[in-house]
């Protein structure tokens, strides 16, 4: 049985009180009105906001116009002006609830990624993984409190404390053709309503599996193992349906005009590969304090190949997205991209390397994939690597070009890794370690590659 000791505890909760202090400090240097938001935009840029030199551009042009002429332009400049300033308000006010909501939803991803891996063992019925059941329920533990905070900021959202979702509000829709057609879709109450049925199916699922698993390890037959395995099979006819809605809904309609149809499939595999990477990372580091004795290198290896595999197969999902939106060059395409090459370039490509380039160049050996140290290294780098896609996803059409990492996004990073980790080893604590009772478990403990 593991032991949460003392000293993580303190460490993990010194993560989620600085983080917490981050997100606070975050949410206090949030504008609160158009003049103070172009005040700091002008600071930044250290000089006046561009849309007052427009304006004057714009009246000395037409000086020598009718007054009647130069009156309308006058009146149609502060106009844009006005939008311009409540557009930038609203995206500066964005800032922090959008640096809580990718933490917020990417360490969810995570616990919601290592479910389905665990899913697929137990329908596959695999017999090499086994002995890391336990730590795949550890991590799936924080599902219901990562799903549950989401949640709450899509209330929040749907409240119109925020702007992250711009078709949340009524005026826009009034203007906006494209989404008025989609309106049937995207309103409040259906939104919320799908998430709720997402969320109860999860963690449905996430708790009958664990009690089966438990029941197993004093079980004098298989039945629990049966159980377990039929309800596995259900569950990823359900996942992959409603983690497609998932991605359609929290990430995607942020920015409305845009879609994907490989969207479902690429967020997927952003989640399955941390999920992946976050188990071997937890396994080793408890086979590093003693526990898990009979994980050997080949378990680690076959790890390290789906870290691999699963990498390679979201840069061919993403590829295969940018490449056809790049080529068909549509407008209310094309523009998603450009927005996050233009705005975004070092986070857009720096996460092509940690996420594609680094782990396929060190885990093709595969020596390297046997290595403890070498797959921690390329484990923290694709968990970075991930959170900058999630990052990239949300960040560009809630907050624009108005982006920078301050206390927010920090804090919220920090509290989020600290509240994880937390409920993950608190759930590794209240259970053996070892799936005794899997009919596998032989099977799993003589594995060798």
């Amino acid at each position: 049985m593991y032991t949460f000791p003392n000293r993580l505890k303190i460490t993990f909760l010194v993560l989620v009180l600085v983080g917490a202090a981050g997100l606070v400090a975050g949410f206090l240097s949030a504008p609160s009105s158009i003049a103070e938001a172009q005040s700091m935009v002008a600071d930044a840029h250290h000089g006046g906001g561009h849309g007052e030199t427009h304006g004057e551009a714009a009246t000395i042009s037409h000086g020598d116009s009718n007054a009647e002429k130069n009156s309308h332009v006058a009146e149609t400049t502060e106009a844009h002006e006005d939008d311009h300033g409540e557009h930038l308000l609203h995206q500066l006010q964005n800032k922090p609830w959008a640096a809580l909501y990718v933490a917020a939803f990417f360490f969810m991803m995570i616990a919601l990624g290592t479910l389905a891996f665990y899913a697929i063992q137990r329908a596959a019925q695999a017999g090499w993984s086994i002995l890391l059941y336990r730590v795949m329920e550890g991590i799936t533990a924080y599902l219901l409190p990562g799903t549950l905070i989401v949640l709450f900021l899509l209330v929040l959202s749907g409240m119109h404390l925020n702007h992250l979702f711009i078709w949340m509000d009524p005026e826009v829709v009034a203007h906006d053709k494209i989404i008025q057609g989609k309106v049937a879709y995207l309103n409040v109450p259906f939104f919320l309503a799908r998430a709720v049925f997402y969320i109860l199916g999860w963690n449905f699922y996430r708790y009958i599996s664990r009690k089966y698993s438990l029941a197993q390890d004093a079980a004098n037959d298989i039945s629990n193992h049966k159980k377990n395995f039929r309800w596995s099979a259900g569950f990823l006819v359900f996942f992959i349906v409603t983690e497609s809605m998932m991605s359609w809904d929290w990430i995607m309609s942020i920015d409305p005009h845009w879609f994907s149809t490989l969207f479902g499939w690429y967020v997927f595999a952003s989640m399955f590969v941390s999920g992946i990477t976050v188990i071997a990372l937890i396994t080793i580091y408890l086979k590093s304090k003693g526990y898990l004795p009979e994980v050997n290198d080949s378990h680690i290896h076959d790890l390290g190949k789906f870290m691999f595999g699963i990498s390679v197969f979201w840069t061919y999902l993403w590829f295969s997205q940018f490449m056809l939106i790049w080529y068909s060059n549509i407008p209310e395409e094309v523009t998603y991209f450009l927005t996050r090459i233009e705005d975004y370039n070092l986070p857009f490509f720096g996460m092509l390397v940690m996420n594609f380039l680094f782990p396929l160049l060190v885990l093709m050996n595969s020596d390297y994939k046997r290595s403890n140290y070498i797959i921690v290294g390329v484990g923290i780098v694709v968990v970075l690597g991930h959170y900058i896609d999630i990052f990239n996803m949300i960040m560009p059409s809630a907050v624009g070009d108005q982006w920078f990492i301050g206390m927010a996004e920090i804090g919220g990073f920090l509290f989020f890794l600290g509240l994880f980790l937390w409920v993950v080893f608190s759930a590794l604590s209240k259970a053996p370690l070892i799936a005794k009772g899997d009919p596998y478990m032989g099977e799993s403990e003589r594995y060798h590659y």
